[in-house]
């Protein structure tokens, strides 16, 4: 499926940073041949794992998986996507903001600080229990609002960002 950009994979951590170079389309990004795999080699660069697994899934769950992922990455030109947790595909800035993961009847994004978001669409509709994660979960034939979505990355990426900046005073 293509997202914006180019992935640059990092050696070492295994993650792939993607920068965005305009609206994010859902179809697969063109590698140039110094990131494809050699004859014999596994492409296990985060972005391309996670490319695998929307073509794996196939159908609505594949198709959900993929746009999600292209609203991530619409709403944040400078999210990180990450292979973890051996298969999870997970976004992240300035830490974790979401992971997309596919089970039988649901697509569910789940984000990891989603209790300390505001949510005015109500598209949290999981994990509600919980003090940290809320998470939303899309079943078939539903497609959630686009705009509230990237509301709600751009709001996950900023609390992050929040987080992240050092401390003054003392």
């Amino acid at each position: 499926m293509k997202t914006p950009g180019t992935p640059r994979p990092n050696t070492a951590t295994g993650k792939t940073t993607r920068k965005a170079t305009g609206k994010a389309t859902g179809k697969a990004t063109k590698v140039s041949k110094a990131t494809k795999p050699g004859p014999g080699q596994a492409d296990t660069t985060a972005t391309h794992l996670i490319d695998q697994r929307i073509r794996d899934l196939g159908g609505w769950r594949g198709a959900t998986l993929a746009r999600m992922r292209a609203l991530i990455l619409e709403a944040d030109p400078e999210m990180t996507e990450e292979w973890k947790w051996r298969g999870t595909p997970v976004w992240s800035h300035d830490g974790i903001v979401c992971t997309g993961e596919a089970y039988a009847k649901v697509v569910k994004h789940t984000f990891a600080q989603g209790a300390s978001l505001a949510d005015p669409s109500g598209l949290f509709n999981a994990s509600l229990e919980g003090n940290t994660r809320r998470a939303i979960d899309i079943p078939e034939g539903v497609l959630v609002d686009a705009d509230a979505f990237k509301a709600l990355v751009k709001a996950a990426v900023a609390r992050n960002g929040q987080r992240a900046k050092p401390r003054r005073g003392g």
